[in-house]
């Protein structure tokens, strides 16, 4: 486990499990096309609860969470912007965005990589 002062990317490598929880927590946003705001609800509780045991998962899902929020704020700026008619595109965009992005943690995390999303809110940490 890595210690909090660690650096990421570097320290102890992550177990099988961290690796697994961390993929779950980015993978865990597939959850918001089912429930709604779900994909900040599971990131949420996968970090609350791995805060204090895993450094690298809590980590992880941290990042997903903090992408998920900043999506569903686009997301909304979207709606506003449908009025306009530039709305619809830049939902599509947003979409792929969100897509990628979750695939690509969920991928990176699975290889004991931190994973940072480019140009997000970190609004919890």
């Amino acid at each position: 486990m890595n210690a909090p002062g660690d650096t990421p990317g570097y320290g102890a490598a992550a177990t099988k499990d961290e690796r697994n929880l961390a993929m779950l927590a980015h993978l865990s946003a597939f959850a918001g096309l089912v429930v709604p705001l779900g994909n900040i609800i599971a990131p949420l509780v996968i970090w609350l609860v791995q805060r204090e045991k895993s450094a690298f998962a809590a980590d992880q899902a941290l990042e997903s969470l903090n992408f998920n929020i900043t999506v569903v704020l686009a997301g909304i700026v979207c709606g506003i912007l449908v009025v306009i008619g530039i709305g619809v595109l830049l939902w599509l965009a947003l979409g792929i965005v969100w897509l990628v992005g979750t695939i690509l943690g969920a991928v990176r995390a699975a290889e004991g990589q931190y994973y940072r999303h480019r140009f997000i809110l970190r609004l919890v940490h």
